[in-house]
This record gives C-alpha cells, sequence and structure tokens, in this order.
C-alpha cells in the first residue's frame, strides 16, 4: 500500500483531501488500465463509505471534497450546481498573461471516446467564465521556441462555471496553454520543463475551496499545498507559494 491520502479537513460529515497529481477520483474507462483512485484508497484509509461530489481532472492536483452520507452529498451537489463554491487554481503557463482578465468563453461539451458516448453530439456550447490575476513572469535564456528567450507565468484562476477541462481550455484560449498539458498545450515547452526542471505533470493546482458548512453554514476555507515538483519549480523561479 502507497502512502496515505493527505487529509486537510474532516469532521462527522465531510472530509477534504489534497489530491495527488496522477490519480483518478473514481474508476473510469478512459483508465481501464488504473487499479488506484482517490474514492476507493479514501474508502479504505477512513474505513467507511466515502461520497464523492465533484471532479477534478486526473493531472491536476488540490482539494477534493467528499462527503460521508448520502443526505450530505446531496447539500454539497447543490451548493456547487447553484455556484456558492468558490475554488481557486495555481497554473502555470507559457508567455506573459495579462495582469488579470475574464475569460467568457462558450465551451462545447467535451466527449470521451468511452466514457460519453451516450452524450449528446449536438449540444450547444455551454457559458464558461473564469476569472484570473497573473502572480508573477520568468523569462528564461533558453531558445525553446522561436524566440532566444522564453517567458512563462505564474497565474491564479476562479472558475465560475464549472465546465470539463474549463481551465485548460480557456488558457489555451487566451494563447498561454498550461505547461504539462499533453491535450491543451505545446509539446515542446512540456518537454523543456521535463527535462531541464525534471517537472513531469500538469503545472495546474486546486490551492483553495470556499463554501458553507453543510450543517452549520458557517463559512468553510479548505486549502491545499502544492506538492515537491511544483514548489521546487515555484522556488527556482522566486515565485510565490500559495497560502496555507
Amino acid at each position: 500500500m502507497g502512502e496515505p491520502l493527505a487529509i486537510i479537513y474532516r469532521d462527522q460529515y465531510l472530509v477534504a483531501i489534497n489530491k495527488p497529481s496522477g490519480l483518478l477520483v473514481h474508476r473510469s474507462m478512459i483508465d481501464r488500465h488504473e487499479t488506484r483512485f482517490a474514492l476507493q484508497l479514501l474508502r479504505d484509509q477512513l474505513g467507511q463509505h466515502v461520497y464523492p461530489i465533484h471532479r477534478l481532472d486526473k493531472p491536476t492536483s488540490g482539494v477534493l471534497i467528499f462527503a460521508l452520507s448520502a443526505d450530505i452529498a446531496r447539500q454539497l451537489s447543490r451548493y456547487f450546481h447553484d455556484k456558492v463554491v468558490s475554488k481557486t487554481y495555481w497554473a502555470v503557463v507559457r508567455g506573459y498573461t495579462p495582469e488579470a482578465g475574464t475569460i467568457d468563453h462558450p465551451l462545447k461539451e467535451k466527449l470521451d471516446k468511452i466514457s460519453d458516448k451516450k452524450s449528446r453530439l449536438d449540444k450547444p456550447a455551454q457559458e464558461a467564465v473564469s476569472h484570473y490575476q497573473r502572480l508573477a513572469t520568468i523569462e528564461l535564456p533558453y531558445c525553446v521556441d522561436r524566440y532566444p528567450q522564453s517567458r512563462y507565468s505564474l497565474v491564479q484562476v476562479q472558475p465560475e462555471t464549472g465546465r470539463k477541462h474549463q481551465i485548460r481550455r480557456h488558457l489555451k484560449h487566451l494563447g498561454h496553454p498550461i505547461i504539462g498539458d499533453a491535450k491543451h498545450g505545446k509539446g515542446i515547452h512540456n518537454r523543456f520543463f521535463q527535462q531541464q526542471f525534471n517537472c513531469h505533470r500538469l503545472l495546474l493546482a486546486c490551492t483553495e475551496m470556499c463554501l458553507p458548512h453543510p450543517v452549520s453554514q458557517q463559512p468553510l476555507r479548505l486549502q491545499a499545498g502544492l506538492d515537491a515538483s511544483m514548489t521546487s519549480l515555484l522556488q527556482r523561479f522566486n515565485w510565490p507559494q500559495p497560502a496555507q
């Protein structure tokens, strides 16, 4: 058995973990070879049933919430549906982004060949809004693409909606894809970070979620630190770290 999942909050109603990059939330036909899932690992770790509330992409790390009863699961699901939950992500992207802005760009439903094969192909694009702020920049003396130097930004993103791969697709639309994104990014920059900085993951992490507690209604602020790979990179670039 591997390392236990890092629990960042737990009471009798819900539990939140810091999901590592590369771990699926639950079993999926897309990754049929996978044998480890956050849902089963957490269930075995706690010795009780847990209920998944929301999705976090396999390569994305950070705050992931589970309910400990069906009633609480329904309540938390309503929070996500009604946009009561505020989510904050940190990402490392290619280029210098604007200082701040809002990406209001509808997204067509992303279909997976296996798990989403029954989804309608004629659905119109869905509303998708993300707000972002640039936290730091760096120019490196390496010719990675067309220019003698290469520029990168650290950005904080607050998605207002929760579409599939929304942040990854929105930052690509902005012209600043996330480093390590094999699907929406640029391979030459991904390989540069692998070879130069030993960074082999998608550089996207959910660092904070804020929501009312489903029973007490008191504000609940859930924060997750970055893993060693992202922390090392930010330290190397002399960039800030998320608060914990």
